[in-house]
């Protein structure tokens, strides 16, 4: 007998659509719902879904190191604090340096007593109007 087919990207990311567009409005406009679920059909992101959360990840390739990037994460705080060690052990098997993710600045708090610390800060201005 046959083993189900494996979900799509699509199929194990729809029931998780509110959360990640809600991080997606954080995210400068750089992707819709269905540029997240594309990359990760293709393997450049990973989809890691919770019970009450989600998070998107990808692995950054520098000159001197890789890095297992949080590109998104939603949802339950308590719940996406419990999954670092997930991320640590998958970044590890990968040969990645660090974790790291950009977000709100609420982040830095919220995640300090697990070990994160803030590195540097983004900041953004548009071309177009750029006053």
């Amino acid at each position: 007998m046959s083993q189900p087919a494996a979900p799509t990207a699509l199929e194990a990311m729809l029931p998780y659509r509110l959360l990640v567009d809600s991080a997606l409005e954080y995210a400068g406009g750089t992707h819709e719902f269905e540029d997240v679920v594309a990359e990760v059909a293709t393997g450049a992101m990973q989809f890691w879904p919770a019970k009450k959360s989600c998070v998107v990840t990808q692995i950054v390739s520098y000159p001197q190191m890789r890095t297992l990037h949080i590109f998104l994460a939603a949802g339950d705080l308590a719940e996406i604090k419990d999954m670092d060690e997930t991320f640590r052990e998958f970044g590890k098997k990968l040969d990645c340096k660090h974790v790291t993710l950009s977000g709100r600045r609420g982040w830095t708090k919220a995640l300090a007593d697990i070990g994160y610390k803030s590195i540097h800060t983004t900041m953004a201005k548009e071309i177009q109007d750029g006053r």
